[in-house]
């Protein structure tokens, strides 16, 4: 999936579809739920602040790399992810981009002419299997 999906809803679905599929091959019919839930958390806060903050999803992709999953994002605004400090009576949310720094072994910040891309490695614990 090189090119951006389509309606909020079905954007982030999409892209969690298609890094299910990725984590089914590499593990076989049930990969671990912790590893499951954790990535599927980053994909759906990359697309959703692509959506709602980042001037819209551009693209998206991910590929299995030696052990990890790499989750590439790319939105409109050049603007760069910032953690908003919270106050009590703050509005909900703003949790998502320490949880996708914490979550990621390594994430890159790449600016563009016309917006940026984030990609973000995680581990998966295996090896990606060799092309078929």
């Amino acid at each position: 999936m090189n090119s951006a999906p389509s309606g909020p809803t079905s954007a982030a679905s999409r892209a969690r579809a298609r890094v299910r599929e990725l984590l089914h091959g590499l593990h076989g019919p049930h990969p671990p739920t912790t590893l499951v839930d954790d990535v599927m958390l980053v994909v759906s806060e990359l697309v959703t602040n692509a959506e709602r903050h980042g001037g819209g999803l551009v693209a998206f992709d991910a590929c299995l790399a030696d052990d990890a999953i790499v989750i590439s994002v790319t939105d409109a605004s050049p603007e760069l992810p910032r953690t908003t400090p919270r106050e009590r009576s703050a509005a909900p949310g703003g949790f998502g981009w320490p949880l996708i720094q914490r979550l990621g072994r390594k994430v890159d910040v790449t600016r563009g002419e016309h917006g940026k891309t984030i990609r973000v490695a995680m581990s998966t614990g295996h090896p990606a299997a060799e092309p078929r």
